[in-house]
């Protein structure tokens, strides 16, 4: 008979209606749910009503005017503030579906990890997909996990979801690295101990969401069965920085706040003056980092965590050789508009990196080959990835193309 208290931050999706009705109609005591929805939505937007939920007594829902919202965090720490001492916590977008009994799937793993000594665990992933237009049909049954990906320019790390190799014979949950916001099961106190930072924007959420809970002693785990599905593309739809003209210095202002929450790039230490939005007292980021592989302040990552092998990573007693087990590893998608690029017959571009004092850090060219692979015809944007360790910091990217019959063309350049 627990309570389980949801958290449904919703910005003007036409999916909101259709996920509560699932989640309602497959949860074993669908009685037992109190969900709260930050509403963000216009009233331009005929189908986003809640009129059937506003007199029941299950429902909290926060009505805000799409316009005076301030992003998903804020939206989120709308709904901690409205936790009212549930026993357990469910985190979710606004477009998901569940399987059946999905609440009580959820309480017998978070049990079966009590009992094997974990005294505050923590469920969470990038579910598998399922799409609007293609329902059940389109629903992708196995189960996903995160892997690391990047630090991108700003410092926030990039994660990617990917199937958990041989999940279909695993009997527990696996332990996990990371944190996704579309699903987190939980208990609720999490709410009060890790409580939403409103002044993140977006970016940055999952990784700080993941430090701050285990040094508060979060065990974080991937499911090992398909428990929801969720919605990735958010095609069709509005998103918050769609309407909100100052998006952009608010996600500038996320990240900073990021990178000083981890002491990164050089930026103060205030991780432990950030008052109830910081670190917990019962592990360090030190311990994160002999667990999951990586450190902030430099950006550093174990070969271990890179070849997605299953967390925690190995134990490394001697202080030196922990040291020098982590490699800087820059990885980068440059983006050139297609319209700088105006000669049919490019048949060789310089593609470099500069730290601050325009040094070349690295240098990868790209050859006719890989040039006829990026100039896609459906592309506005041509992508160039690339990959290399480093010790100083790339500030800067420059692509100098080469054309056959014009010879050196106008070099195109950007700042990280």
């Amino acid at each position: 008979m627990s309570k389980i208290y949801v958290s449904m931050a919703s910005y003007r999706d036409p999916e909101l209606l259709p996920t509560l009705k699932d989640l309602l109609a497959n949860a074993k005591n669908p009685q037992n749910l109190v969900i709260c929805i930050a509403w963000q939505h216009s009233l331009e937007d005929s189908w986003d009503t809640l009129e059937e939920y506003k007199e029941d007594p299950r429902f909290k829902i926060i009505d805000i005017n799409y316009s005076d919202s301030q992003g998903a965090c804020w939206a989120r720490s709308q709904i901690h503030d409205n936790y009212g001492g549930e026993e357990y916590y469910l985190q979710l977008d606004s477009h998901h579906r569940f399987v059946k009994n999905w609440d009580v799937e959820c309480i017998k793993m978070i049990k079966q990890l009590q009992k094997k000594g974990h005294e505050k665990p923590l469920l969470t992933a990038y579910i598998p997909s399922y799409s609007p237009k293609n329902d059940p049909q389109a629903r992708v049954n196995e189960a996903w996990w995160m892997t690391f990906d990047r630090f991108i320019p700003e410092g926030a790390v990039f994660f990617l979801p990917a199937v958990i190799p041989g999940w279909k014979e695993m009997k527990q949950p696996l332990p996990s690295r990371f944190l996704s916001a579309h699903f987190i099961f939980t208990l609720g106190k999490w709410c009060e101990e890790v409580p939403y930072d409103p002044q993140y924007y977006f970016h940055g959420e999952e990784i700080s969401l993941a430090v701050r809970s285990y040094t508060w002693g979060y065990d974080l785990f991937h499911p090992h069965k398909v428990i929801a599905w969720h919605e990735y593309t958010r095609e069709g739809r509005t998103k918050q920085w769609d309407d909100d003209k100052e998006w952009v210095e608010k996600n500038n202002s996320s990240h900073l706040r990021n990178r000083k929450l981890f002491s990164m790039d050089g930026e103060c230490s205030c991780g432990t003056r950030f008052g109830k939005y910081g670190m917990g007292s019962i592990r360090s980021i030190y311990d994160y980092s002999k667990f999951a592989g990586l450190r902030f302040f430099n950006r550093s990552i174990q070969q271990y965590t890179l070849d997605n092998k299953f967390a925690p990573n190995p134990i490394i007693e001697n202080e030196e050789e922990f040291e020098k087990s982590f490699a800087i590893v820059f990885k980068h998608c440059i983006d050139v508009y297609k319209e700088a690029l105006k000669e049919s017959d490019y048949d060789f571009w310089c593609v470099a990196f500069e730290n601050k004092e325009g040094v070349t850090i690295n240098r990868q060219d790209a050859n006719k080959d890989e040039i006829r692979n990026i100039l896609k015809p459906e592309e506005s944007f041509c992508k160039i990835w690339r990959t290399f360790q480093h010790v100083d910091k790339p500030t800067k990217w420059v692509v100098w193309p080469h054309s056959e019959s014009k010879g050196w063309c106008d070099k195109i350049e950007g700042n990280l």
